[in-house]
């Protein structure tokens, strides 16, 4: 998934997603909704509000509204609760007020609640998504009632990052690392340490990321040579191409899978310690 805003589209105008994943991964976005996370089996790394955090069975994390944020399970078979919702249901009671922690420390009946959820989303009455929304709430009330809480207004630095990350997706072709230097007003070194702070990697390898994402949907739609395709991301040479494409898909442009799909996949392993079985998230239930 590409470091930008993603938009959810609640079923009927709910507010309310609640969905199971096993072996999630995705690479850094952020959306205005928030995102409840519940580890039912396995484990994973979650990496939000600057720090990676390991989530085993039974713990849970909250991603607030406007967070970039990114996961990767740990093992494979790892199920993932998710429960994502509309900011604005909890927006007039919880204002500027955030988590000290995304991560929980308390525990909460978060699989009873979720089973809720799935139950009134899919039972499509014309009160379901305002039943939904109460549950939020009721939930949200407990958590912010039980947890510690700071007051946490975004700096500009974050909101030009958010900017920087859309630009990027746009422009990914002729992006440099100087050119994102530049974008964000810093230094070159500044720059290195504050995006491997603020997002766990480093540009180049969300660039090559953002990269090898359109070449792949170049080299699906047909109509290019590989040296075309490589040019037109911004890779430089072939041989480059061939190396990055190899290092996060493990196939070179020749053999890749006609349904390949990278976008909600992450990872950066080396060629050696590739492992195809990282690429393999699946949505096994939803409300809809």
């Amino acid at each position: 998934m590409i470091a930008k805003r993603e938009t959810w589209n609640y079923a009927q105008s709910t507010g309310v997603w609640v969905g199971k994943y096993r072996n999630s991964h995705n690479l850094l976005h952020w959306h205005y909704d928030c995102e409840l996370l519940y580890v039912e089996k396995g484990s994973i790394d979650v990496f939000c509000e600057r720090r990676t955090h390991t989530l085993t069975v039974g713990d849970a994390l909250l991603v607030d509204s406007e967070t970039v944020h990114y996961m990767q399970a740990r093992e494979k078979g790892t199920v993932l609760i998710v429960i994502v919702f509309d900011y604005n249901i909890v927006k007039p009671y919880f204002g500027e007020t955030h988590l000290a922690s995304p991560k929980l420390s308390l525990k909460y009946p978060i699989p009873e609640i979720y089973q809720a959820l799935r139950t009134c989303l899919l039972s499509r009455t014309p009160f379901s998504g305002a039943d939904a929304a109460a549950e939020i709430l009721h939930l949200m009330a407990e958590i912010f009632r039980s947890e510690p809480i700071v007051e946490r207004p975004e700096t500009d630095s974050a909101r030009s990052l958010k900017r920087l990350l859309e630009d990027v997706n746009a422009r990914y072709g002729e992006y440099t690392f100087e050119g994102g230097a530049a974008f964000m007003n810093m230094s070159d070194a500044y720059f290195s340490r504050f995006f491997h702070a603020s997002t766990g990697i480093t540009f180049s390898q969300y660039l090559n990321y953002v990269r090898t994402d359109n070449a792949i949907r170049m080299l699906k739609e047909g109509g290019r040579t590989v040296t075309e395709v490589s040019d037109l991301c911004g890779f430089g040479t072939v041989r480059s191409f061939n190396r990055v494409l190899k290092s996060l898909t493990g196939h070179t442009p020749r053999d890749l899978p006609r349904d390949f799909v990278l976008d909600e996949k992450f990872s950066y392993p080396s060629e050696e310690s590739f492992n195809p079985t990282l690429y393999d998230c699946e949505l096994i239930e939803s409300g809809e």
